[in-house]
């Protein structure tokens, strides 16, 4: 079949816009090269006074990333307030009392505002400063892809389904890393996020008095470390007080949240399944990262690359939120 040239024309003008919406729906390190060339100081400044004001402020917006992607993928929607209309995540159990840092990722937002106005997402923003909030504890850095869009709505549904909870047991964290597209080594992996920051008694106390409906505490757990733990957990009240995940560099991001778990002394009981649950998948990663802490290093940073790659919204379907909270 013969074209002319108005057909031809039109062909390649089709071509070229199918190649544009194919490099649009891929996420970039270069993303915000001209509309935004100080993007990353910007953040990364405003990290660093964060963090100085409250050491415990990386764990917070580390997490903040990890319930934001887990839910909806990581489109900004944990960091949407509730509506008359909608309800937001915040709300959902796994989020209510405990997700914190908001504050944080408002003054980051309002000085990108300042410097490039309606340009960068709340989605973006928040993964970059987890970024930072790991090389600012002594973690490994890495190149954070961006070109995300902030979603319009939010799932209070999805927050009480989707996350993992403190007390899952292993095939229940693997189903729902899984379900997000990781794998089981992210899963591990990821799960070294809990080198630095607390948790609430409440997620844990089960442990300590009354492990799986036994009224004996958990028979994995260092019988120094359970003690410890119980003078911090009174069996009646103190559910809001508040414990290192690794009690002993709480804040510093390194391995040895890995060599806790050989012995018996993971705070969470989703964090000793990892070891205890004499599953061989897990088991064996968990031994190696605290021998190797560049190996951690290396493969932290490729998981964190690979949860900020679930279902971003791009080009179209999401928008650029002025403020974060609220959709606009």
């Amino acid at each position: 079949m013969r074209l002319n040239i108005s057909s031809a024309c039109m062909f390649i003008q089709a071509l070229l816009l199918a190649q544009g919406a194919i490099s649009e729906a891929q996420l970039t390190v270069d993303f915000y090269r001209s509309s935004c060339p100080n993007l990353q100081f910007i953040v990364r400044g405003t990290m660093q006074v964060a963090v100085m004001n409250e050491t415990r402020i990386a764990a917070s917006i580390l997490r903040l990333f990890f319930h934001d992607c887990f839910v909806q993928g990581c489109d900004a929607s944990v960091l949407l307030d509730d509506t008359p209309t909608m309800k937001g995540e915040k709300s959902a159990f796994p989020n209510a009392n405990s997700l914190r840092g908001f504050d944080v990722i408002d003054i980051i937002k309002a000085n990108v505002e300042a410097y490039c106005p309606g340009v960068v997402s709340c989605a973006d923003i928040l993964a970059l400063a987890s970024r930072d909030a790991v090389v600012l504890s002594g973690g490994p850095g890495w190149n954070v892809l961006l070109g995300r869009r902030d979603s319009l709505t939010a799932s209070v549904s999805l927050a009480k389904s989707n996350l993992p909870a403190p007390t899952d047991d292993l095939n229940t964290l693997i189903q729902k890393f899984q379900a997000q597209g990781l794998s089981v080594q992210d899963l591990v992996t990821l799960s070294g996020a809990h080198t630095i920051g607390l948790a609430r008694c409440t997620t844990f106390k089960n442990r300590l008095y009354n492990n799986g409906g036994s009224g004996m505490p958990d028979q994995t757990m260092n019988m120094a470390y359970l003690q410890q733990l119980q003078s911090i957990c009174p069996s009646t009240g103190g559910d809001d007080n508040l414990a290192l995940l690794d009690f002993m560099t709480p804040s510093r991001f390194d391995t040895l949240y890995y060599k806790n778990l050989l012995y018996q002394r993971g705070l969470l009981n989703s964090d000793q399944e990892l070891y205890s649950s004499n599953d061989s998948s897990t088991s064996t990663i968990v031994s190696s990262y605290a021998q190797n802490w560049r190996l951690f290093y290396q493969n932290f940073a490729t998981s964190m690359i690979s949860m900020g790659n679930v279902n971003p919204l791009m080009g179209n379907s999401g928008s650029i939120r002025k403020n974060c909270r609220v959709v606009s």
